[in-house]
């Protein structure tokens, strides 16, 4: 009797799995998700579902009451999830609406008339390779914008980028200190444009190896237009890939990780209003930079931050969802990790100070709710991620049931939760949430990120700027041992508990009937995630590389002939051509329409492929960055297709 009431639960399960799997492909036929009402639709089923099922979690798997281990982690385990489920509540809510401003921008282009506005162009620096600075001034000097003045603010205090900025006429500004760190270099160059007799009307803020587009300047502006616009935001794009995309083999076929963020995190922020400064390719109102004395410096974050001081005099954050600069990702993971933990410990620093949202200020409910949403990311997504791949161990090593559930139970309320919140995420964003990728890049800095969300509600203040350091050599296989090892011993961890449980009868096991099931399939899964996090931590060598390339046809003088090859790969000092076989060290010429006669030499061979150093003069070379940075297209991946993962995964997996 009891296997047909099983059989009974299991077949309800699977037709109503199949329901949603079907209203998922009806939605995705006929929903537009620029409207309002289609995706108010989408994210209200989806919070419909999460409540069903942390009810049903509240309700029925979890341990009774009681002064004993299994109710003290399996209640522990629960609140984090829940605290995730309020963090993704929130995020259906922001998402339920979007605004696109580019139809705007194109109204109001060139709204100030003959008089052209005055802009100050300013570059924050540290300690960036002269690489890296050389692309970013370039491309600040060659604005669509005609009034603008370039200030590059050296906090690494370098002869040679003084000597450079000269060279290339723009200022160079250097200070006794580096307080503040970037906010306080920042307040600095403000001071100083404060002293002229004519400020600029505008200020651009571009990090080091960020290059604007030649519309940046121009484009940003056209919203200004309303006299309360206080700062436009653009989004950040890269022209190389993230740790997770490199080491995995991923760079042309997976968006890095800031994608779903930028492309439509930030557009449904500003539809509710409350769309925030990143800091970098962001253009500010001089007047309202003077209102509120500059930069904020009470937070590590202080482009968050300056968004909330802004709002509270009265001036609005406009988001501009165009790609108008691309810097540089991340090239290794402890940077990776280290950016995200800072941005995390900025967070909470908001959260305690006067703006937080508890706080006596003059901030409207929405921006209140902005903050506790990012709040309560900080805190409970990466927190949760870690304890997922944590506690099925307390089964296989302790007897502790975590989760008392069977599996008809969990096709019932786990499954059509987790397909319909997937199906809505990447219907509004074009498929950009791929669950063991997803999964993997929250559980990277899981342990950092959770440590600077509880040290910095606890002690928000005396923490030091991280700057996250960029260029440098990426040519050797690095493996992160002090960061893969967390993961090594919950791998191996995972693979003994697997073993006992599976192999070893011995054990006492409580009964948990088909609760040991869903604990197995967890295992699995975990064993997956922790696998390609590993994967992850053995970061391959890099060469220079610009996503936006596309293979074009050139013509190269070689051996006195002329020959029509394909152009498959251009950096600053290297180009890849394919289509006719050359020796190593063999000398050619390329000819590029824009360029001009450009000599170089092979410096790999294979087959009918060469790597070619380039030649070139201090007049191409300024013309080569401003074609690859400055008038290149979006260079991003912003979409993915699941065919083209799983073939970069193989790729990758047959190398190891």
């Amino acid at each position: 009797m009891a296997d047909l009431m099983n059989g009974s639960e299991l077949w309800s399960a699977a037709l109503l799995c199949v329901f949603v799997f079907g209203l998922a492909l009806v939605s995705s036929a006929t929903l537009d998700r620029t409207k309002t009402v289609h995706r108010s639709m989408l994210f209200f089923l989806s919070g419909v579902l999460t409540c069903r099922y942390l009810f049903w979690r509240a309700t029925e798997t979890l341990a009774p009451a009681a002064f004993t281990l299994e109710c003290l982690f399996s209640w522990s385990f629960f609140a984090l999830e829940a605290a995730a489920g309020l963090s993704s509540l929130s995020a259906f809510l922001i998402l339920s609406r979007t605004r696109s401003r580019s139809m705007e921008a194109d109204q109001h282009l060139g709204w100030w008339g003959e008089s052209l506005p005055r802009v100050a162009i300013l570059i924050a620096t540290y300690n960036e390779d002269r690489g890296v600075l050389e692309r970013t001034i370039i491309g600040a000097r060659s604005s669509g914008h005609a009034n603008c003045t370039v200030l590059v603010l050296d906090d690494g205090r370098r002869d040679w980028l003084r000597d450079f900025c000269q060279t290339q006429g723009v200022r160079y500004v250097r200070r006794p200190d580096n307080k503040g760190s970037k906010a306080g270099n920042i307040n600095h160059a403000l001071s100083l444009l404060e002293r002229e007799a004519a400020p600029p009307d505008f200020v651009a803020v571009l990090d080091a190896d960020f290059v604007p587009h030649v519309d940046f300047v121009p484009r940003a502006l056209a919203l200004f237009r309303a006299a309360d616009v206080g700062l436009v935001q653009t989004p950040q794009h890269f022209f190389n890939p993230d740790p997770i995309q490199h080491n995995l083999g991923l760079s042309r076929s997976y968006p890095d990780e800031q994608r779903f963020f930028f492309d439509h995190l930030q557009p449904s922020r500003d539809a509710w209003g409350i769309a925030f400064c990143c800091g970098t390719s962001s253009v500010i109102r001089w007047q309202a930079l003077e209102e509120i004395g500059g930069f904020p410096t009470e937070s590590i974050t202080e482009d968050f931050m300056l968004t909330l001081v802004l709002q509270e005099a009265g001036y609005k954050t406009l988001y501009l969802n165009e790609a108008l600069t691309e810097g540089l990702a991340p090239e290794g993971l402890k940077e990776y990790v280290t950016q995200r933990a800072r941005w995390c410990l900025g967070l909470m620093q908001i959260a305690r100070s006067r703006l937080g949202p508890l706080g006596r200020n003059g901030l409207r409910l929405r921006d209140r709710w902005s903050v506790a949403d990012s709040v309560i990311f900080w805190l409970s997504t990466f927190s949760f991620r870690l304890a997922a791949v944590t506690f099925p161990l307390l089964y296989w090593f302790f007897n502790i049931t975590v989760v008392d559930a069977n599996v008809p139970d969990i096709i019932t309320y786990f499954t059509p939760y987790y397909m319909w919140v997937l199906f809505s995420l990447n219907f509004v964003s074009g498929g950009l949430i791929v669950p063991v990728v997803n999964d993997v890049s929250q559980l990277l800095g899981a342990i950092p990120i959770t440590r600077a969300a509880i040290v910095g509600l606890i002690r928000p203040k005396g923490h030091p700027f991280s700057v996250t350091a960029k260029g440098g050599d990426r040519t050797r296989v690095v493996i992160q041992w002090r960061l893969m090892m967390p993961f090594l011993i919950l791998f191996v961890a995972t693979v003994a508990g697997l073993v006992i449980g599976i192999f070893v009868d011995s054990f006492a096991f409580n009964d948990a009937g088909d609760g040991k099931v869903v604990i197995l399939f967890w295992t699995i899964y975990n064993l997956l995630i922790l696998s390609v996090t590993l994967a992850v931590c053995v970061e391959l060598p890099r060469a220079e590389q610009h996503l936006a390339d596309h293979p074009e046809r050139c013509v190269i003088l070689y051996e006195g002939r002329l020959r029509r090859v394909w152009l498959t790969d251009l950096t600053q000092g290297t180009a890849r051509i394919r289509g006719v076989s050359m020796k190593v060290g063999a000398p050619l010429e390329i000819k590029f329409r824009d360029l001009g006669d450009m000599p170089a030499h092979v410096l790999e061979a294979s087959g009918d492929g060469s790597l070619l150093s380039l030649a070139l003069s201090d007049t191409q070379y300024e013309r080569l960055l401003k074609r690859l940075y400055v008038e290149g297209v979006v260079p991003s991946i912003t979409s993915t297709r699941l065919s083209a993962i799983v073939g970069s995964v193989f790729k990758r997996a047959s190398r190891l």
